[in-house]
């Protein structure tokens, strides 16, 4: 089974592929190696081990990976790394079919096995021959595991979930990760503290429905206090920090009660991360969404309602099997309708084992692209147009350092603006520490970003009566 050699493979690289969640798996196990003596590197080149963690929700994602693992195994087959591990989504999808195709990795750990991460390294380092580690997708982040947040210091991904209790027909989530598994509100609320004590200003909560938080632990336990409702009060009220973002709603969870919390709370930002994939209620019905087009219209006018301020992002899918031209055409008006203020929108990819997949009426490439270009151009519009009234408001920003493009521009976010996922604020004028909160006035305007000054409390007003 095992050598009496042991090879010491200490440091170790991670490449992080896919969705948050994903990052925060490979947070952890970066944190249980550190704790058992590993040291984790910034660069491929200087590791032992290299280990991709990879995304397996749809095409592009599974070939992203494909490509980063072939990538390594070329640095292995170079003698610049010693050890390739395949880790995550797609290992755990496809186990022996991706153990075949690719030999240039030495492991494969599955999404029910990356917490034993530092105990697989350890053995095979030892000589065991072994070389796939797979489970069921059961494992839950308990308020004692390891990790190290690999985001700026300003700003941490914070679990609440795993797993998923939907059941939508285009997505394999559910095969990947299992059903709904919720954190306990003690335990989310401590690690949080935790988080804030660090330095943390801004927590983006993470999940796969964050509307569906606390429904299994309720299931168990009707004296359960698990709920969405109880965990943004909570955490508003108890975390300290100062921004609490909120991403992958559904939209049949969100209540007037969630939304009157957001209002009244300062540090629960005014963002709705809503992916409604589609408004025609024959495709909502083909892709087992529980809701209708008239009842996602009325969450929407709830919300304006109650906080016009509001910034809504939302997700749709084109080409899914059966999408007529004319329920696109339906799709486009309520896009228009709607005027969301961030829109982001895929192409339908088959998926193994799910029911989509399965489905007759597939759109061809040809078709798909168009829909997905109509619908990012009029997005682009609306974005364009809403970042034009922006100018000469003041909003806050949370400095994030130097601009991607130029040294000489500061860079930031504001509260309407998700991490990696929306635009920024580029600062010409003014000086800030990275991880401040500072006030800045929109000076210019871009589809996707911002331009602005810093100004002070004191001295904005006076500036505006000076120009």
């Amino acid at each position: 089974m095992s050598q009496t050699t042991q090879v010491d493979n200490k440091k170790v690289h991670f490449i992080s592929l896919g969705c948050p969640k994903n990052l925060v798996d490979s947070e952890i196990m970066a944190g249980t190696l550190m704790k058992d003596g590993f040291e984790v590197v910034s660069d491929a080149a200087g590791a032992d081990t290299v280990i991709v963690n990879t995304c397996g929700f749809i095409e592009d994602s599974k070939k992203e990976s494909i490509q980063r693992i072939l990538d390594m195994g070329q640095l292995k087959e170079q003698g610049a790394i010693k050890r390739l591990v395949v880790a995550g989504c797609l290992t755990q999808r496809y186990k022996n079919d991706l153990v075949e195709g690719l030999p240039e990795a030495d492991l494969f750990v599955g999404s029910g096995e990356f917490q034993n991460i530092s105990k697989i390294l350890k053995s095979h380092d030892q000589g065991e021959a072994k070389k796939t580690y797979f489970n069921l997708p059961t494992y839950l982040q308990e308020e004692l595991t390891p990790r190290v947040n690999s985001q700026p210091k300003h700003r941490a991904y914070l679990k609440i979930s795993e797993g998923c209790m939907k059941r939508c027909s285009f997505c394999a989530i559910p095969l990947i990760r299992g059903n709904l598994q919720s954190r306990n509100l003690k335990n989310v609320l401590n690690e949080a503290k935790l988080l804030v004590a660090g330095g943390v200003k801004e927590l983006v909560i993470i999940s796969h429905d964050f509307t569906d938080y606390g429904w299994d632990l309720k299931r168990k336990n009707t004296a359960a206090i698990e709920s969405p409702y109880e965990l943004l009060k909570v955490l508003s009220e108890e975390s300290g920090a100062q921004w609490i973002r909120l991403l992958y709603l559904y939209p049949d969870g969100i209540t007037l009660e969630m939304v009157q919390l957001i209002k009244k709370s300062r540090n629960l930002v005014k963002y709705f991360d809503m992916p409604l994939q589609h408004v025609n209620n024959e495709m909502l019905k083909l892709m087992n969404r529980k809701m209708t087009r008239q009842e996602i219209q009325s969450v929407l006018n709830n919300i304006r309602e109650e906080i016009p301020e509001a910034v809504i992002r939302t997700q749709f899918i084109v080409g899914f099997p059966g999408e007529t031209e004319e329920a696109f055409q339906e799709l486009l008006e309520f896009i228009k309708l709607n005027r969301f203020d961030r829109v982001g929108c895929f192409k339908y990819s088959p998926e193994e084992n799910t029911p989509g997949g399965k489905m007759e009426n597939q759109i061809d490439e040809e078709t798909k692209q168009r829909r997905y270009d109509a619908v990012m151009s009029l997005a682009q519009q609306i974005s364009l147009e809403k970042h034009q009234a922006m100018v000469g408001q003041t909003i806050e920003v949370l400095v994030e350092g130097y601009s991607d493009e130029t040294d000489l521009l500061l860079q930031g976010r504001s509260s309407q603006q998700a991490p990696e996922i929306d635009g920024y604020v580029l600062i010409n004028d003014g000086q800030a520490n990275v991880g401040d909160i500072v006030k800045v006035k929109v000076t210019e305007s871009m589809e996707y970003d911002l331009i602005g000054e810093i100004v002070t409390e004191d001295t904005s007003d006076l500036r505006d009566l000076l120009r």
